[in-house]
């Protein structure tokens, strides 16, 4: 079953983290205007008048060495991005929370992200890993850095990894370090080419992270979309009603 791309904003109110009525909910993952940081096991508290589900997903970030894996990991959960680059060892997990309104219902949802990074050089040595972190996926986010057209290049060789005859796994693909525009190896006509050939979205994302929700918004809301929309077509597909079955990915907790 293919992925079908939705237009930003088709599914979810794009702008709703700047509406008054968000703010009981936004406030949940801030703290004095930076994101609270939450372990495996824990999640937003809400007030018991205010119901809310909570759907998870586990998400792989895939790409060459040094474009920016573990930089994109932490700008989505509002970590400090490292000054450096060092190769991750082994499988890093990274949990986010970030909530949404349905358009056409007006319903909240708290999307719980758990990103998976994985060093290249761990994942070409170790069979295993990729296994590990292909098990249960809902998402891939397919990175290459505008700075390296190798990483550009290498997305063809990505994505089989990720396709096959019953494909439930949302990808997107994402071009970092887009702020470095006068160092890039990469065009915009290339990379729409690509998304036209493809037919995967393609975000962009680089620079500073900044207080509060404004430089993740559109690319966690684009995100929350893919899989969304996913799950309700593999639950229409499967014969369903028209949001995620218990057996899927996106199941309430």
């Amino acid at each position: 079953m293919a992925h079908a791309v939705l237009h930003p904003g088709s599914l979810v109110s794009a702008d709703w983290h700047r509406c008054a009525e968000s703010s009981d909910f936004f406030g949940r993952i801030l703290h004095k205007k930076r994101r609270k940081q939450f372990g495996l096991l824990e999640s937003p508290m809400m007030a018991p008048h205010v119901p809310v589900d909570t759907v998870q997903y586990k998400v792989f970030i895939s790409g060459k060495s040094g474009v920016g894996k573990t930089a994109l990991a932490a700008r989505l959960a509002g970590l400090n991005i490292p000054n450096s680059h060092h190769e991750t060892i082994g499988i890093e997990t990274t949990v986010l929370f970030w909530p949404v309104k349905l358009r056409e219902s007006g319903r909240v949802l708290f999307f719980r992200l758990q990103l998976w990074d994985c060093g290249d050089n761990a994942l070409r040595r170790f069979d295993h890993l990729l296994q590990s972190c292909k098990e249960q996926v809902d998402a891939v986010l397919l990175l290459f850095s505008f700075t390296d057209r190798t990483s550009f290049d290498d997305l063809p060789n990505q994505l089989p990894r990720w396709s096959g005859p019953s494909d439930k796994v949302v990808k997107l693909v994402v071009g970092t370090k887009f702020d470095l525009f006068m160092h890039s190896d990469v065009t915009q006509r290339e990379v729409s080419e690509f998304q036209k050939e493809s037919g995967l979205p393609v975000l962009r994302t680089g620079g500073e992270v900044s207080e509060g929700l404004g430089d993740v918004a559109f690319f966690l809301n684009c995100l929350a979309e893919q899989l969304w929309h996913q799950d309700c077509v593999a639950a229409r597909f499967d014969g369903g009603p028209a949001a995620p079955p218990p057996e899927e990915g996106g199941v309430p907790i």
